[in-house]
């Protein structure tokens, strides 16, 4: 045993776990029960509490995720691993400092348990949803400069919100609001830094550019120290578990290294991103060193002018551009100076990093790629031989690998096949609808059939069913609602609606899948992705100025970039869909439109008014970004299908259904009693 080990102290460090997780010493009311409070505030038309609870819970969520980036670098300081030379050591240096950040933590925020949220609040509030919430809530409170704030905040991560944008210009021209009014509450200083000094460098304001430039570096490189402070909870790879006990010790300790390595590595992706957007600026670490060596020469400092391009060599090794820079930079100079260290301990840190998460990747059975995070020398738009001429942003190729899948739909596909049904009628194709694989039928069903089917959702469908519990996923000025197929059965085998009316759902759905495989001319069977009755209803009270949508613009199977023009066919999109329709119930209510739109989510292309038996069929993919207008009076309702090509995601509550159905024809047949089990089919 190591001679300067002590079993004792080993031992006290387990004890003094046991003990600090026991006890609390501070209480911060979570951010997701505060969240859940000023959303039913808003619903309840009561605009004060919202302000009081989103901006407490705004608040809440900022001490948090503050207090854990403090205590994991202070607990880091306090128990290093530099000495952790056997290892009992090197355990003895994790049990204490995993005690130190549970017992700072919970001095400042309370019991770290109480702070655990669900991943669609976390979404949330990356997104930024509760500025939008807040920007109304101060709007009826006419408190306009808050609201201005919070619609400018908003706004920053979500550019593509065009009603937001009309909401900013409506603010500029009220009385009392003043410029300074439309500040982002949520900036990040490094990039607000180098925004500022881009500003002042194309001004050709080279001192003050180069001051703001050094500052933006400095925030960077310390909001890479925060970030990865915050990689140290826990990880979740998709479709692989961490937590899995039939590991050894040290493989389960391999496994989630490499996934907080992972996270960690990936901060130069979440730095360089900026808020809403999906793809980072590429090249924009080293691209502080381009601005910087050509306005210090500017300046007339070459001593860092020639540090900064050497910098800049150290991320692009062959730039032919900069090494001339050098050359120029060291015969004025008569030295052949040096780079940044920080930069340069930086990029080491970077390749070794990327060297053990090659080795742990391999133990965990995942493949991993390396991102591009600066493979491209693109960024600075003067074309100076001195610093280097360049052609603005250049594309990038995160870790992931993302397909673009901004092309034009393949030649091969087709359309205008037989509609199967006599009464269904060809309204518009997708010459007429202004874009590819899009498709307009009427009386795809009766009125009569409507009518039963809206009965139905009455009677079926919950507040936010089959949208994760939430009462509006995507607006808060209407309610959603809605029942899946095998949910239905399930309440017509319970006798809480007639089955005839749950067998129309299913008999219905089928009928929208064999018209869109047959027009489409698809030569493989289309499969279930997922089918949904759903509701929307406009509340009352909460219609006046509204302009935001029903649904924002999207795509159905990849992630829309708008500011880009690219849609990025990874997760969490559903990659896997490959058609959709929507069938309508009715029409009798105001807005709701369907709209399809470019890349862009501004420029409508086609525009479809709601009716009983019409259906819009379209690809699910990127040539098919469409969204839903305000319903701003009565309730719209449809049913919504996806649709796969790939039998291996097939959806599983159909294929019960389907199990279902069969024991229906089964009995009917046979004149037997219905011999299911809803526990195991329903």
């Amino acid at each position: 045993m190591d001679a300067n080990f002590s079993p004792a102290a080993f031992l006290s460090g387990l004890f003094l776990i046991n003990t600090v997780l026991s006890s609390s010493h501070a209480s911060l009311e979570p951010y997701d029960l505060l969240y859940d409070n000023a959303v039913q505030a808003f619903y309840n038309n009561d605009y004060v509490n919202v302000v009081r609870f989103m901006e407490g819970a705004i608040s809440s969520h900022t001490q948090v995720r503050r207090s854990q980036v403090r205590c994991r670098l202070r607990c880091q300081d306090q128990h290093p691993v530099d000495d952790a030379s056997t290892e009992l050591r090197f355990f003895d240096v994790i049990l204490r400092r995993a005690a130190c950040m549970n017992t700072c933590i919970e001095e400042k925020v309370g019991a770290q348990s109480v702070h655990k949220v669900s991943e669609d609040v976390v979404q949330d509030f990356n997104r930024r949803i509760p500025y939008n919430y807040l920007q109304m809530a101060y709007q009826k409170l006419k408190q306009t400069d808050q609201a201005a704030a919070a619609a400018h905040t908003y706004f920053q991560a979500n550019p593509e919100h065009v009603e937001m944008g009309q909401n900013l210009e409506q603010y500029k021209d009220l009385q009392g609001v003043k410029e300074d009014h439309f500040v982002d509450r949520e900036a990040r200083p490094h990039q607000h830094a180098f925004t500022a000094a881009v500003r002042l460098y194309d001004k050709g304001d080279y001192e003050e550019a180069a001051a703001l430039f050094e500052e933006a570096l400095a925030e960077y490189y310390k909001a890479d120290v925060e970030c990865r402070a915050l990689c140290q909870g826990p990880q979740r790879f998709e479709g692989h578990d961490h937590l899995r006990y039939h590991y050894s010790l040290h493989e389960l300790i391999s496994d989630h290294f490499t996934q907080v390595l992972h996270c960690e590595h990936e901060c130069v992706r979440d730095l360089a991103t900026r808020p809403g957007r999906l793809s980072p600026m590429e090249n924009y670490l080293p691209l502080h060193y381009d601005y910087l060596q050509f306005a210090y020469f500017q300046a007339g400092r070459l001593e860092e002018a020639l540090r900064c391009a050497l910098t800049y060599l150290l991320f692009h090794e062959g730039d032919e551009f900069m090494a001339e820079n050098v050359e120029y930079y060291r015969e004025l100079l008569g030295h052949a100076g040096r780079p940044h260290k920080r930069a340069a301990w930086y990029l080491r840190r970077h390749k070794r990093e990327l060297e053990l998460l090659l080795i742990g990747s391999k133990t965990m059975g995942v493949e991993f790629t390396e991102g591009n995070y600066w493979g491209s020398t693109g960024g600075r738009e003067d074309a100076n031989r001195i610093p280097s001429g360049t052609d603005g942003w250049m594309e990038y190729v995160p870790i992931s690998e993302k397909k673009n899948v901004t092309e034009v739909a393949s030649p091969h596909l087709k359309e205008g096949g037989p509609l199967v049904y006599d009464s269904v009628q060809l309204v518009q194709n997708s010459l007429a609808l202004n874009g590819t694989q899009r498709v307009l039928l009427d009386h795809v069903i009766s009125e009569d059939e409507c009518t039963e089917l809206r009965h139905l959702a009455q009677a079926v469908t919950l507040a936010g069913d089959g949208y994760r519990g939430k009462m509006s996923p995507h607006t808060p000025n209407e309610k959603f609602e809605g029942a899946t197929v095998l949910k239905t059965l399930q309440y017509g085998y319970e006798g809480r609606v007639p089955m005839r009316s749950a067998r129309l759902f299913y008999d219905v759905s089928e009928r929208a899948r064999h018209v869109v495989e047959s027009y489409f001319l698809l030569n493989s069977t289309l499969h279930f992705s997922y089918t949904h009755l759903v509701c929307r209803t406009a509340i009352t009270g909460q219609q006046d100025h509204r302009n935001d949508l029903s649904h924002p613009i999207h795509a159905d199977n990849c992630l829309l970039d708008p500011e880009a023009n690219e849609c990025w066919k990874e997760p969490p999109a559903y990659t896997y869909r490959d058609y959709s329709a929507l069938l309508y119930l009715n029409g009798d209510f105001e807005g709701g439109e369907f709209i399809f739109t470019e890349m862009d989510a501004k420029t409508v292309t086609a525009s479809v008014k709601p009716r009983c038996g019409r259906m819009v069929g379209f690809s699910s993919g990127g040539e098919n970004p469409h969204g839903v207008r305000a319903v701003t009076s009565g309730q719209r309702c449809a049913v919504a299908l996806w649709f796969t090509l790939d039998p291996l995601f097939r959806e599983l509550e159909r294929l019960q259904a389907d199990e279902v159905i069969q024991a229906l024809d089964t009995q009917s047949t046979s004149g037997q009693g219905l011999n299911i089990n809803p526990k195991d089919e329903l």
